[in-house]
């Protein structure tokens, strides 16, 4: 007898793609990717993204919003959805035996959503305080700042929540409009991971397409979409490094300084995450020691990178008092130039390795995050990438490498933004 594959692909009749993990589990998670996300607005449509996700959880044509909260809830498990930087998810994990009523739900909200006027109003008003709330929340704030700082006004640079003041505009046309427009077969994947049969599965989607034509461009009697021509996004616009302090009344100072980073498929991604780890990603790291355990400078301090298809950061986030910001700055300073300077150590790059691997390992676990890093693979690599091949490129790293990935990100001087009753020249280097 064959063994069943672990990963599988195939695609609708109407160009949908589907990929699957099979595991033994007694849970399956699913997740509809559509590759649409604030980078792929403007000025007058920032937020539409996000304002749609939230729209397709609020009444379709079956179904009123207090109906598919319910049958969520009555599943188990988790659902939830989020809009990100270059796509959109809805997604769940509910037990093996409810997967053809999870089905059933997900398309239902997918492609026959309503934006009834009278919902749109109501989130309206919900997305406001969302946005709000960041306005109130300044380690939330100060990311926003400092993307918009690095890309400008690069779509790139565009809050995934968008402006209040476009947010208020939408209508339901609007919403509607740009829901037909995006939301099309060469857009859209979906990914399962856990106790999945894929011809099973394949077979669901192939029947919820087929049944309803709702107010979305998935029918499944549509030409299969070309993938070539599916997204037409800006490259990304490279600026000089800048640097912006913004007064806030606050007890404590935010900061963001950081840099260009890698696009998800560069050949020396793998030498930034482990640079990244080593310079901040974790309470060993160069800058959590420095900072906050050995001169109690910060109580929150961490590095991170943040990649796109074809671009992204690497950022470095400070909560401070104002009075030790400038020390704690010059700290960060010093930290990336001894980066850019020596090699890592052999002790030091193979703990790197290690944390790296042991953080892989542990997320195969979860059936949430191997559904998430499938659907990743697919949409950047165009196939499932085997832990195996992901664990012995990391393997490969060598600490000339990471120099190397060094000094090509860091070589001008860092951008960053700053929140707080803050000195104008902190940051003037």
């Amino acid at each position: 007898m064959n063994r069943p594959l672990p990963n599988q692909v195939s695609t609708l009749a109407n160009g949908v793609r589907i990929v699957t993990e099979a595991t033994p589990s007694r849970v399956v998670s699913v997740g509809i990717w559509v590759e649409v996300g604030a980078r792929d607005e403007h000025d007058l449509t920032n937020g539409c993204s996000h304002f749609v996700e939230h729209m397709l959880f609020k009444g379709t044509t079956r179904r009123n919003a207090h109906q598919i909260s319910r049958e969520f809830d009555v599943m188990g498990g988790a659902a939830n959805a989020f809009t990100a930087t270059e796509s959109t998810c809805y997604y769940a994990t509910v037990l093996a035996d409810r997967l053809p009523q999870l089905v059933d739900l997900l398309s239902d909200i997918v492609l026959n959503s309503r934006f009834a006027p009278e919902e749109v109003e109501n989130e309206r008003e919900v997305i406001l305080q969302e946005i709000a709330m960041v306005e109130d929340t300044p380690d939330d704030l100060v990311h926003d700042l400092f993307n918009r700082q690095i890309w400008g006004r690069h779509p790139l640079g565009n809050s995934v929540l968008g402006p209040p003041r476009v947010i208020a505009a939408l209508t339901p046309g609007h919403l509607r409009d740009y829901h037909q427009r995006h939301y099309n077969p060469g857009r859209i994947l979906i990914a399962a991971a856990g106790k999945v049969e894929h011809q099973s599965f394949h077979r669901l989607w192939q029947e919820a397409f087929a049944g309803r034509a709702g107010a979305g461009a998935v029918a499944a009697d549509l030409a299969p979409a070309a993938r070539g021509g599916a997204l037409s996004r800006r490259p990304p616009e490279y600026l000089q490094s800048s640097r912006r302090i913004f007064a806030r009344d606050l007890e404590q100072a935010h900061l963001v300084l950081g840099a260009y980073g890698l696009g998800e498929t560069d050949p020396q991604r793998y030498a930034l995450h482990l640079l990244n780890t080593v310079l901040g990603g974790n309470m060993s790291s160069r800058l959590f020691q420095e900072i906050r355990e050995k001169r109690g400078l910060a109580y929150a301090v961490y590095s991170y990178v943040n990649a796109h298809s074809d671009s992204g950061t690497l950022g470095i986030y400070l909560g401070v008092d104002p009075q030790a910001a400038a020390e704690a700055v010059a700290l960060v300073n010093a930290a990336v130039s001894r980066l850019r300077r020596e090699p890592l150590a052999d002790e030091v790059l193979a703990e790197a390795r290690d944390y790296a691997r042991a953080v892989i390992m542990l997320a195969e676990e979860n059936m949430e995050a191997r559904m998430c890093r499938l659907a990743r693979n697919i949409i950047n690599f165009g196939r499932p990438l085997p832990i195996e091949e992901i664990i012995a490129d990391l393997a490969r790293v060598t600490a000339d490498d990471v120099l190397k990935v060094a000094n090509r990100v860091f070589a001008p001087p860092l951008s960053g933004v700053a929140l707080g009753p803050l000195d104008q020249d902190l940051l003037n280097w």
